[in-house]
């Protein structure tokens, strides 16, 4: 895709800035290279930002859907969605024009909204892990030990360790300690590349694989847990079963089918993003050789996944259907339609 030459005689070198000493050199794309990467990364960005809009709106607006489980989706919707926002279409521009044309002080500003949503959805991921779990496991008392409070707790813990560490990790610029020649060398008016040195690169992995491996037992024991659940619902489906019974054989299998897309949605997370950081590791200890084009592809491979929880949602949830059906259609702005209920197999 890469536009190098002109017949036989090597193109003019192109700079992102012409006039200007110093500047970063430009990597040509074809137009048309240039049209489908737009189209690609802007599709992605479309997706993130209306996709978890719908969801935010879903929870927050119709009363039935306001459980602390749900808000902490909500939540986890609100990083995807700032993702989308603040910084997807930035990176769309550096990757298409292989240029950073907003400034040195909004680089660093980047970056740090990148890494802030980034851990603040593994962290919302991972509360949602233990929700899951102490709802398959104890469906009954789970609205005891889960309650608002304990789901406020874990938004705000989310959003602001990801925040602070992310931010006061750029900003006091620790993360290039011991790179100043590498940095130098690389340091160019145009350019918005932020170097992490093998400490910081090690931390970082870290907050992404202990969650994640928190993440991955839980739902482990949740599956097992779900099996035996439905093993025995199974043996007492012939027997008569009294009406409690068969209320906790009702909220096993709700709690069961969200549990199952919740894991879809870990899982998709997990595959989206720990390419980019056993990459970033893996280049740290190397000594920085990944092509750019590489770190490029890894970095829209995760961005990606935060346009796809919406869309295992409308896949798997069908109250995200229904609220959809009622966003789009602007039913939600007629009285009362806060108390419609989204789970009644009745079109509304």
């Amino acid at each position: 895709m890469i536009s190098n030459s002109n017949g036989s005689q090597p193109s003019a070198v192109q700079l992102c800035f012409e006039n200007i000493n110093g500047s970063c050199i430009k990597t040509s794309y074809s137009p048309g290279s240039r049209i489908i990467l737009y189209l690609v990364f802007g599709s992605g960005i479309v997706l993130a930002v209306l996709g978890n809009l719908m969801v935010m709106v879903s929870i927050l607006h119709f009363k039935q859907l306001h459980s602390p489980a749900n808000f902490l989706i909500a939540s986890l919707a609100c990083a995807d969605f700032l993702v989308g926002a603040t910084v997807m279409p930035y990176s769309m521009v550096r990757s298409v024009e292989s240029c950073w044309y907003f400034g040195e002080s909004y680089c660093k500003f980047h970056s740090s909204f990148d890494g802030s949503f980034c851990y603040c959805s593994i962290f919302h991921l991972c509360f949602i892990s233990i929700d899951r779990y102490i709802a398959v496991t104890d469906p009954l008392v789970y609205p005891t030990k889960f309650t608002m409070s304990v789901s406020g707790i874990c938004i705000l813990f989310s959003w602001f360790l990801a925040i602070t560490y992310s931010f006061s990790l750029f900003y006091t610029g620790v993360n290039d300690d011991g790179l100043e020649e590498l940095v130098s060398a690389l340091t160019c008016v145009g350019g918005c590349q932020i170097a992490m040195n093998q400490n910081w690169v090690l931390v970082d992995f870290l907050l992404f694989f202990i969650p994640t491996l928190v993440m991955v037992i839980l739902y482990c024991k949740i599956f097992l847990v779900a099996k035996e659940q439905a093993r025995k619902i199974e043996s007492m489906s012939s027997q008569t079963e009294s009406s409690s019974e068969s209320y906790k054989a009702r909220v096993s299998k709700r709690e069961r089918k969200a549990a199952k897309t919740l894991g879809i949605a870990v899982i998709a997370f997990v595959i989206s993003w720990f390419p980019y950081f056993i990459e970033t590791l893996v280049d740290a200890y190397l000594g920085f050789i990944t092509p750019t084009y590489i770190y490029e592809i890894l970095v829209w491979f995760a961005y990606y996944n935060s346009a796809m929880n919406p869309l295992i949602y409308a896949f798997f949830y069908p109250w995200f259907q229904r609220a959809i059906k009622l966003i789009v259609t602007g039913e939600i702005f007629r009285g009362h339609s806060s108390t419609i209920d989204l789970f009644s197999e009745k079109k509304n």
